[in-house]
């Protein structure tokens, strides 16, 4: 390789080595001394970048608790490659922007790492003109965090503490431990384990285990989780990210109201679950909190009980969500304007199995399996769990549900559409139904057994339930505050269509989380 690199092209490359070592930010950092060291960085590749070069050796810096073992499947198939053919400078420095990309996402380094280059000893016979070695300046993270805090949402008001344990053995490991207590949550404890597979920071294995007791006021009851479970995540070259798992979990409802209906006493005391899940997402919006445009994709499929599983309950339960946004253009405004329309569709659907590898007698589903529909973050204009079947006063949750949202978003005058801030006009609805026995033609009581033929015909006829008549709709005014963690919504909403037993909530609530309808 380097018999065929002319003499004024070594003495070009020699020269670039003599004047300046090319260093590569990977974030634009402030400061003028730093700003003109990537503009003379710049300049250099712009008139040297096609110069043939070889990567000699990597070696990073800083790395003290990472071990090298870990760090080689990053960085070997640069130099093995650089062997077999020869690289030009822009295509090396690609190479590397894209390795010590990787890096970042690791989350066990600080956002600035510096690449060096610089040229090999010529004294050493194996090495060439084009030669160059590579080196990387990192800083590592601090291997624990601490966090403390509360939180206020709707309905709830909670405390936390967060431990995170980065880089346990030196490949990127991670424990995370998490304790939370609040006027819903009575408590919360979390242990999660993730460990990157192959080096790889788009695939990652986790392990994890829970305990938790959450009361549930409008199903008059406690529910207590116990549990562990393994997940495989990874993301693809694109941005979509999959999730593959086994959850078991021993629940209990408990603690329950002085009221409680007929229903939730029949699903009171334990229960098992032993589940598959599979989860998919496609996330093209330009900002998650605040769309202005782009659209979003999710679909979550669980089998639980089926086959080999275990636990005493089981069902197929899938469920998608569609949402989107787009900008409205004004008249004598050049660029964003800050006015966009958006718009969500959310979807599911449970479906009774057999236990064990059984052809008849599926159980109904249960009260802590079936979906709860309604409340600030979905249907706007509802109480949580005030769409659907209810007995008495309690939200029973339904096997199929369909909701629909279109919101208008505003900024505000005399702020600009740079800021966080929007006024929002807003219309929600949907529908809730539960399985309904062919032959008695409503709910099935839990505990008594339906055979394939009754699941199906009931399932179709719930479907077609989601259909009759007018959702339950609401519409209202709203003023949104898009932080970079959560989105908090204050609005004013007026339902204009109430089912029968459904729970409305006219005027002012409070809405903080991350998936809004």
């Amino acid at each position: 390789m380097a018999g065929n690199v002319s003499s004024g092209g070594g003495d070009a490359f020699d020269g670039l080595l003599r004047r300046e070592t090319a260093s590569v930010d990977q974030k634009l950092a402030a400061g003028e001394e730093q700003a003109l060291a990537q503009t003379r960085n710049m300049d250099l590749l712009s008139h040297n970048g096609t110069l043939p070069v070889t990567v000699s050796s990597v070696q990073v810096h800083g790395a003290r608790n990472t071990r090298k073992s870990f760090l080689n499947p990053l960085f070997e198939p640069l130099v093995e490659g650089s062997r077999n053919t020869t690289y030009t400078l822009a295509e090396m420095l690609d190479e590397i922007g894209a390795a010590v990309g990787k890096l970042q996402k690791f989350d066990i380094f600080h956002d600035q790492i510096h690449v060096h280059l610089s040229q090999p000893s010529q004294v050493d016979p194996s090495t060439s003109p084009t030669d160059l070695d590579v080196a990387l300046r990192v800083r590592e993270k601090s291997r624990v965090f601490l966090k403390t805090g509360t939180d206020l949402g709707n309905t709830e008001g909670s405390a936390y503490g967060t431990m995170l344990l980065r880089n346990l053995f030196g490949g990127a490991e991670s424990l995370a431990l998490n304790a939370s207590t609040g006027t819903r949550t009575r408590s919360a404890y979390s242990a999660e384990f993730a460990t990157p597979v192959l080096s790889n920071p788009d695939l990652r294995l986790s392990f994890e285990g829970l305990a938790s007791s959450t009361h549930k006021p409008w199903a008059s009851h406690e529910e207590a989780v116990k549990g562990g479970g393994v997940k495989l995540n990874w993301t693809s070259p694109a941005g979509d990210r999959y999730q593959v798992g086994y959850t078991g979990a021993w629940r209990q409802l408990t603690g329950l109201g002085e009221r409680a209906s007929p229903t939730v006493r029949g699903d009171a005391g334990d229960s098992v679950k032993s589940a598959l899940s599979y989860s998919f997402s496609r996330d093209r919006r330009d900002n998650p909190m605040l769309p202005q445009s782009g659209y979003l994709i999710k679909t979550a499929t669980e089998l639980a009980g089926w086959g080999s599983l275990g636990g005493d309950v089981a069902f197929s339960k899938s469920e998608m969500e569609l949402g989107g946004a787009v900008p409205v253009p004004v008249p004598g405004v050049q660029g964003n304007s800050g006015i966009s329309i958006g718009g969500g569709l959310r979807a599911g659907m449970l479906y009774p199995l057999p236990l064990g590898y059984g052809l008849s007698g599926a159980k109904p589903s249960r009260i802590n399996d079936r979906f709860a529909l309604g409340g600030p973050t979905d249907v706007r204009g509802f109480s949580l769990g005030g769409l659907g079947p209810r007995d008495g006063r309690d939200a029973l949750g339904g096997d199929v549900f369909a909701a629909g949202s279109v919101n208008m978003l505003f900024p505000l005058p005399r702020v600009g559409p740079d800021s966080p801030f929007r006024i929002q006009l807003f219309a929600s609805g949907g529908r809730s139904v539960a399985l309904r026995s062919r032959v008695k033609g409503k709910e099935t009581p839990a505990g008594q057994g339906l055979d394939a033929g009754t699941v199906w015909d009931g399932m179709v006829s719930a479907t077609k339930d989601l259909s009759t008549g007018l959702p339950s709709i609401a519409v209202g005014l709203g003023l949104v505050y898009a932080h970079p963690v959560a989105r908090f919504e204050v609005n004013f909403s007026l339902p204009l269509v109430v089912r029968r037993e459904e729970e409305k909530l006219k005027g002012l609530s409070v809405g903080v989380g991350i998936n809004f309808l």
